[in-house]
Parts: C-alpha cells; sequence; structure tokens
C-alpha cells in the first residue's frame, strides 16, 4: 500500500487547510486511516483516526471540534479538514493505514505515507 499525502500549506490562524490522503496498491476500504503530525523538535502525535467505513472516529483532545477525519471509499481516500488553524498545529502531517484495529499509537500503523507540511502564521 503506497499512501501519498497532500494539500498542506501556508496559512494565517483562524483559517482552513483540507489534507487528502490517496492510497493506491490495496484495499482501501480494508484499512483504517491516521493521521498523525510531528512539529519541529516534537516527537510525532496521533491526530486522529477513522475506521474501514467510516462509521467510527476519533481525534485527539487538542483537535477536537476543529479538526474532521472522513474517507471515500470509492476514491481510496481520506480527509483531514482542519478548521481555526493554531500556530501551535504547525507541523508535518502524515497519514498512515492500519490492517488490524483502530489505534492512538503509531506502531499500530502498517503503511505511512510522506508527510506534507502545514505552517500556521500568527
Amino acid at each position: 500500500v503506497q499512501l501519498q499525502a497532500s494539500g498542506g500549506g501556508f496559512v494565517q490562524a483562524g483559517a482552513s487547510l483540507r489534507l487528502s490522503c490517496a492510497a493506491s496498491g490495496g484495499t482501501f476500504s480494508s484499512l483504517i486511516m491516521g493521521w498523525f503530525r510531528q512539529a519541529p523538535g516534537k516527537e510525532r502525535e496521533f491526530v486522529g483516526f477513522i475506521s474501514r467505513t467510516g462509521g467510527s472516529t476519533f481525534h485527539t483532545d487538542s483537535v477536537k471540534g476543529r479538526f474532521a477525519i472522513s474517507r471515500d471509499n470509492a476514491k481510496n481516500t481520506a480527509y483531514l479538514q482542519m478548521n481555526s488553524l493554531k500556530p501551535e498545529d504547525t507541523a508535518v502531517y502524515y497519514c498512515a493505514a492500519g490492517v488490524r484495529t483502530v489505534s492512538t499509537q503509531d506502531r499500530d500503523y502498517d503503511y505511512w505515507g510522506r508527510g506534507t507540511l502545514v505552517t500556521v502564521s500568527s
């Protein structure tokens, strides 16, 4: 499975961005999709996940109410809608896919895409 994240950019605080993660080489609907991020000088952290059907999502507390994960299995693509962006959201964002179970732990994801940089200025 190959994952390609896109949609990052430079925005002002309060703006919105939508990241996309296109998957290929596997059965997308069998994959649990997760988003992680890594800010400069910090460890990678969990952002959220979405179940195979999209019926279940979970987001870390720092983004709840602002970010939303979704997926379109017909397009083999997962999304991360980010609203009300803050400077502390600045990070490289990674999408990941897992075959076992939903998880907040990066070790439970089997496939990773290259990240896309999101920079939020104050």
